[in-house]
């Protein structure tokens, strides 16, 4: 649905889908989405999925009972620099929520982990002038990067402490 009203509103329908079609005539004034959101739905960026079991890959899964939109956001973090070297996505949901997966993928590449951690909804929803039904999207996009950085540093912390438990082993065996 959201495809060939951007592509009517583009003027791309083809003439089959342009034939008018025997139903009632309602009255009501469509409602469309804005560019930004069409783009973003359109030619998602980032799509896809890292190894989740990769140590410097951190993945946030966010959804919204109300709604069903279930949200994946991983991001894949350089561990000498505490740089997000690339990140991805997955989103099961309306094209408000997909478009605010991609932005803020795009958003979060190059930045460092403090950095990315004050993304907030309200960016993401002006970006895409979400209207106020919709911005319960941008508010799961902010909460699957913050999902996706706590990920990455349990994961840090964790094989931290295992390396600090490795040498204490080998030092009680010798």
């Amino acid at each position: 649905m959201l495809r060939f009203a951007s592509k009517r509103l583009l003027g791309q329908a083809t003439a089959a889908a342009a034939e008018p079609v025997s139903r009632p005539v309602l009255v009501a004034m469509p409602r469309f989405y804005h560019e930004n959101v069409i783009d973003h739905y359109n030619n998602p960026r980032n799509v896809g999925s890292f190894d989740k079991s990769d140590p410097t890959v951190g993945t946030g899964l966010v959804g919204a009972p109300a709604c069903g939109d279930v949200m994946k956001l991983q991001i894949k973090v350089d561990e000498k620099s505490g740089q997000i070297v690339d990140a991805c996505f997955k989103t099961f949901g309306c094209g408000s929520a997909i478009a605010s997966s991609s932005v803020a993928t795009e958003w979060v590449k190059g930045k460092q982990m403090e950095e990315v951690l004050s993304i907030k909804n309200t960016e993401i929803a002006k970006h895409l002038s979400l209207p106020p039904v919709k911005l319960h999207c941008s508010m799961l996009a902010e909460d699957a990067i913050k999902a996706a950085v706590k990920d990455y540093e349990a994961k840090r912390t964790k094989s931290s402490a295992a390396s600090e438990a490795a040498p204490a082993e080998k030092a009680a065996d010798a």
